[in-house]
């Protein structure tokens, strides 16, 4: 069998490519490593999503994936691990060693948190360290920790942290925090979140678990340690692209590079949406909107090419 369109993404992008896709009739398999991407794991209230007021990132995925598996469209759970084109089109291998033909195909598979690439991290691990506020935190209740990162989704983790946890520290390694004006006048309204800048984490120490993170004060140039029972990092994603090898150009932060008006890259018939891309916002609506771009602009293509 060969599609007309194959999307590798479970996330809001790839969600929003598929309802488009669908509704041009365009014949699509969608393969997702898993649904919900970041949204569904970190995002514990959403307030800047058109038509939501406020809403948790996993209620508003549920109604992403309802909507998406009402259309016709194939859907399977597996991990992409490379694609080939050859003269017949997009070849997509699965780590579930499958193989899929398809005329087109889109990347819309997002990141994955960013390490924070100090000692102690990978042994701590489950342990202590953590990726996912929103999925771990319940764990932490009534303990100390810390969050790296002074961007938004540092703040909303220390906010949402704040309900559980007896304190939390928010690290951030610059001079000024980064995070939108509501977000910071938020958690400065919270008593149990203690904001610290200049603040680089170069250790994480205990014995079975986590006992304490060591910070250089860049003010001062001196080391100091904070007894905490939990690390939160919070300092942005890893573009999960690199399974498309040299069809695409990368940037220096590993981001696919598009064609900013179509999501086409430098292959014909591979195009790209979302977080893994080069766009500069890193948003779920622009995602969204990203994806639906790509899905016209896949059909565009085919129109094209089949005449």
């Amino acid at each position: 069998m060969v599609y007309d369109l194959i999307i590798i993404g479970g996330g809001p992008s790839a969600v929003s490519a598929g309802i488009y896709a669908a509704r041009q009739k365009t014949k699509t398999l969608l393969i997702a490593k898993d649904f919900g991407g970041q949204v569904a794991k970190k995002a514990e209230k959403i307030k800047n999503y058109p038509g939501f007021e406020e809403i948790s990132g996993l209620e508003l995925f549920e109604k992403f994936e309802k909507h998406l598996r009402a259309q016709s469209l194939e859907i399977l759970i597996d991990e992409v691990e490379r694609i080939e084109k050859d003269k017949q089109g997009f070849r997509v291998f699965t780590a579930g060693q499958k193989e899929f033909l398809s005329k087109t195909a889109l990347i819309a598979s997002g990141g994955e948190p960013r390490l924070l690439n100090v000692g102690g991290e990978k042994e701590f691990i489950g342990k202590g360290v953590s990726y996912c506020t929103v999925c771990d935190g319940p764990l932490f209740a009534k303990k100390t920790l810390a969050v790296v990162g002074g961007g938004n989704s540092g703040f909303e983790a220390a906010i949402f942290l704040s309900k559980i946890a007896k304190k939390v520290y928010l690290l951030e390694a610059g001079p000024v925090v980064r995070a939108d004006e509501a977000n910071q006048e938020a958690a400065g309204k919270i008593s149990n979140i203690e904001i610290i800048v200049s603040a680089e984490l170069k250790e994480i120490r205990g014995d079975k678990f986590v006992r304490s993170a060591v910070y250089e004060d860049k003010n001062v140039k001196e080391e100091k340690v904070l007894k905490v029972e939990g690390v939160f990092s919070e300092i942005g994603l890893v573009p999960a692209g690199s399974f498309a090898g040299n069809l695409v150009d990368f940037n220096e932060k590993k981001e696919i590079k598009i064609d900013p008006r179509t999501c086409e890259t430098k292959t014909p018939g591979l195009f790209a949406s979302g977080d893994v891309t080069d766009v500069k916002d890193k948003q779920i609506v622009v995602a969204s909107g990203e994806g639906a771009k790509a899905a016209l602009s896949v059909y565009e293509y085919l129109k094209k090419h089949q005449g």
